[in-house]
């Protein structure tokens, strides 16, 4: 039997796990015959990086990033107090699978400059792991929502760029996570 999770008065069928970062659990779900990300927020302890409220930082960044004019999932729902966020699925392979696979194009790496630029415009910095970005239809997408002030050391050119194709970086940590 699934696993049935409740948002706000909404249930949501578990299909699968899709990832676990250092703000929550992201499950590929489903509502009715609707497929979504449920992003279950949690307290788990991380030795590099503090935290505040992370469901409200969640909210506040989606909405940065939206007026960054960064592509994004659409925040479908929020429930503040049980701490899952709902968002559109997008389908297709992580840039972390396509530089694994070297299966990587140049297309995709100009749309997240673009994106960089967008962001570093905006005061802001997003997490370029590979992981958190999705291609679809040709389209990259930033599917994490969390995004920082401007720094220039973990800038796309400065950090980034480091895990967006096999560099010893990249290999490095594909050796440490197969």
């Amino acid at each position: 039997m699934s696993e049935i999770i409740m948002v706000n008065q909404t249930e949501y069928t578990i299909i699968k796990l899709l990832g676990h970062g250092k703000g929550g659990y992201s499950y590929l779900a489903k509502s009715g015959q609707k497929r979504c990300v449920l992003k279950q927020i949690h307290h788990e302890p991380c030795d590099y990086y503090s935290f505040g409220n992370k469901i409200e930082a969640e909210r506040n960044d989606y909405q940065r990033l939206l007026a960054a004019g960064i592509r994004i999932p659409e925040m479908l729902d929020i429930d503040i107090a049980r701490e899952r966020i709902v968002k559109e699925y997008i389908d297709g392979p992580t840039i972390y699978e396509l530089v694994r696979d070297d299966a990587m194009k140049e297309s995709y790496v100009s749309q997240v400059r673009r994106m960089a630029q967008q962001a570093e415009a905006a005061g802001l910095n997003i997490d370029y792991f590979p992981t958190n970005f999705v291609v679809q239809e040709e389209l990259l997408y930033y599917i994490d929502y969390e995004c920082n002030q401007y720094m220039e050391e973990w800038s796309f050119e400065n950090w980034g760029k480091n895990y967006w194709s096999r560099t010893p970086e990249f290999m490095e940590y594909l050796k440490n996570h197969p």
